[in-house]
């Protein structure tokens, strides 16, 4: 902070009153405001030098070819430290909030949309032309290593965090497919990477653009769907329509444009871009269990289904497997706003269950004091549903005395959560094997629940790979 200090005198010419950390949406550079009676900057200190030089030198092209962008005010000498000019608050993103929320886009908000997309094709273009790709960070282009970063991306940190079992080679055959497809056009366009309302200030008036150090040398449409495919953005089909009839009037002052082949290839990278942003969702949300990145997911799910529906003789595998997330129960869009119960049993070998609603709250219950059956022959391929293990449970161990006390815990919880009208508890029932003692607490647990207090409960048995619903009274 102290270099950003100093920095800020060699521009202004006096220290700064006031220095305020800024929020950075989950960058890894840290920014802060830096204010005095002289003026206001943006601080910005990195972590990586290369990443910053690519920030300053695609910014510096931007406003080299007219297209408005923070202008770089100073660079510290090892170049980790820089200030930019202060463009505000407000985003596209914050000021089409109450739009979002009611769900009708007006005119003014069309307007806005609809000329930041015309002038996403000068920047392609612009851009393009002036910037030496070497610069970019982390890599120059788009390429077959940086497609397949973000399939990994989406099956590593989504489809196997939310615990389906995948054809490897099937799901390879398609990634293969798709990427083909990305790769088959490429013009010497700059590709902007992280085009979104979220990017682009309202400032003066008008769009100003930042967040491009990730821009490489890429095809015109990955920016194209990155922008009208934004799931938190909420546009209706028709605001999306609109936006693209923009960006093809723009496109048109650099190339010919046929419609149905642009239609073509756009829909395929609308498809990676939100397979790419289920990985982010996937590891933001559902491994770091933030809320934020949790209930987008849903929407998103219905986005992918229903481009994948021209694709599926493209794509059999992903459209088969993306089908079986989106009936997930987690997944499934609900009109009920009581409480929901999550009972869960699990094997300790296997680790506790993730909490994916984002609330955190709840019980495990460790089972594994409790006899076990598992140890005798007769009962190791049966489970805790079976009624030779629910006799011998019930008569040969203390059971009943162990879930009377998680009764009168759970009790209190689901009692006050529905006064308060919280929506979600996950209670998690595990033993050795995650078979026996697990299953059969799990299930008492979730019809002592469900008897008392009529709300809806998912059980799932993660071992025996069985889940159903009770739903709410």
């Amino acid at each position: 902070m102290n270099i950003l200090s100093e920095l800020y005198y060699k521009a202004i010419g006096v220290q700064p009153k006031s220095v305020v950390k800024l929020s950075g949406d989950g960058s890894n550079r840290t920014y802060y405001r830096l204010l005095s009676d002289k003026g206001s900057l943006i601080g910005v200190s990195g972590v990586s030098t290369d990443e910053n030089n690519a920030f300053i030198t695609i910014a510096n092209v931007f406003n080299e070819c007219g297209i408005d962008a923070p202008k770089v005010i100073e660079i510290s000498s090892d170049g980790m430290h820089y200030l930019i000019e202060d463009l505000g608050d407000e985003t596209l993103f914050t000021l089409l909030k109450e739009s979002r929320e009611c769900g009708v886009f007006n005119d003014k908000d069309c307007e806005m949309l609809c000329q930041t997309m015309a002038l996403l094709a000068d920047i392609q273009f612009k851009v393009g032309e002036k910037l030496n790709f070497d610069i970019c960070y982390p890599v120059a282009n788009f390429d077959r290593v940086s497609v397949f970063w973000d399939l990994n991306y989406f099956k590593y940190c989504f489809l196997k965090g939310v615990g389906i079992e995948i054809d490897e080679p099937a799901l390879e055959s398609d990634f293969e497919t798709l990427c083909n497809f990305l790769l088959e056009e490429n013009d010497n366009t700059f590709l902007y990477r992280d085009f979104q309302s979220r990017n682009v200030m309202w400032h003066n008036n008008k769009p100003y653009f930042i967040d491009f150090q990730g821009g490489r040398r890429g095809p015109i449409y990955y920016d194209v769907a990155s922008f009208v495919g934004q799931t938190r953005a909420k546009y209706s089909n028709e605001v999306c329509e609109k936006m693209i009839n923009a960006y093809i009037c723009s496109l048109r002052k650099y190339k010919e444009v046929n419609i149905d082949d642009f239609y073509k290839k756009l829909n395929i990278f609308r498809i990676f871009r939100l397979l790419q942003t289920l990985g982010t969702y996937g590891y933001r949300g559902l491994f770091e269990r933030k809320k934020a990145f949790i209930d987008p997911i849903p929407a998103t799910l219905n986005q992918i289904d229903e481009l994948l529906n021209g694709y599926k003789d493209v794509l059999p595998y992903i459209s088969k497997v993306m089908a079986e997330v989106k009936v997930l129960p987690r997944f499934k869009k609900s009109d009920y706003k009581g409480l929901t119960v999550d009972v869960m049993s699990f094997s300790y070998h296997r680790g506790i269950p993730d909490d994916y609603s984002g609330n955190g709250g709840g019980f495990v219950f460790d089972c594994r004091a409790i006899h076990n059956p598992g140890r005798y022959e007769q009962y190791k391929k049966l489970n805790g549903t079976d009624a030779p293990v629910i006799e011998f449970l019930e008569q040969e161990s203390n059971i009943c005395e162990f879930l009377d006390s998680a009764y009168s815990m759970v009790d209190n919880m689901v009692d006050t959560y529905m006064k308060r009208g919280f929506t979600h508890i996950q209670i998690c029932c595990g033993c050795t094997g995650g078979q026996h003692r697990s299953v059969y607490s799990a299930e008492h647990i979730a019809k002592h629940i469900a008897d008392k207090f009529g709300v809806r409960i998912n059980v799932k048995h993660i071992m025996l790979n069985r889940s159903y619903t009770i739903p709410e009274r």
